[in-house]
């Protein structure tokens, strides 16, 4: 069996290699990689049971990471290990964990005592070990009222990379009126938490599209990582739309 760090950073990789060396040394070989190219030569040729996987690395996202590991083995083990909770992560990560699959999710200003425990409880006894932070944005993302579904973050997505209506309606394969009606659920449930959507000027204040995008980000609805996905997906179908 072999356990793989898959971290960009050398300080980080080297914290958690001495981390799993000293507490985990039964588990297997120790195997490290820096980013998705290293992983994908990697994986052919071990059996990668356990893995601790950054989720913010250049050029690639530990979800894709992650991805790619499962696909090898949907019963590997991974503890997901991050600066963010924000919600485009902890929505990722959610989207891609396999059936039974047993995962953890812990962010990197946790102490070295807890970073050992979420590793036994993740690789040893089978525990998906959870950061507090992390179950309350999971947790805000289940709300019927506030929470976005996925339909919603499509939309979302959709105007944030600056789509007219037209635009999102191919996209998505939607009349005006769905793509309407798909932005005014998104509106709701955004301008409904802005303290400012009470008074008489704010339709007269604010673009509302333009708003939403500004309300994403302050709520942590949006990254870089997830825009930049998206922005690639876009380009693709640009490309592959007719002409």
């Amino acid at each position: 069996m072999t356990v793989l760090i898959v971290e960009d950073d050398g300080l980080h990789r080297r914290y958690i290699h001495d981390i799993v060396a000293r507490h985990f040394e039964g588990l297997g070989e120790i195997v490290e990689a820096t980013c998705g190219e290293e992983v994908d030569q990697i994986l052919p040729s071990r059996a990668i049971a356990y893995s601790v996987l950054d989720l913010q690395m250049y050029g690639v996202s530990g979800i894709d990471v992650a991805r790619r590991l499962w696909r090898f083995n949907p019963e590997c083990k991974i503890l997901f290990w991050s600066n963010y909770a924000d919600e485009p992560y902890v929505r990722g990560v959610t989207r891609i964990v396999p059936p039974k699959a047993v995962y953890g999710y812990l962010l990197k200003s946790a102490d070295e005592e807890r970073l050992i425990y979420a590793l036994r409880g993740v690789f040893m006894e089978d525990q998906c070990v959870i950061d507090r932070e992390v179950r309350g944005v999971q947790s805000r993302t289940q709300d019927r009222v506030e929470g976005l579904t996925d339909v919603d973050y499509e939309i979302l997505y959709d105007i944030s990379v600056g789509l007219t209506d037209k635009a999102i309606s191919l996209r998505r394969k939607l009349s005006t009126r769905g793509v309407q009606s798909r932005l005014q659920s998104l509106y709701e449930k955004l301008i409904s938490s802005d303290e400012e959507q009470e008074t008489e000027l704010y339709s007269s204040t604010f673009n509302t599209r333009t708003r939403i995008i500004c309300l994403a980000i302050i709520r942590g609805l949006l990254s870089r990582d997830a825009l930049t996905r998206e922005n690639d997906a876009l380009t693709m179908w640009i490309k592959r739309r007719p002409h």
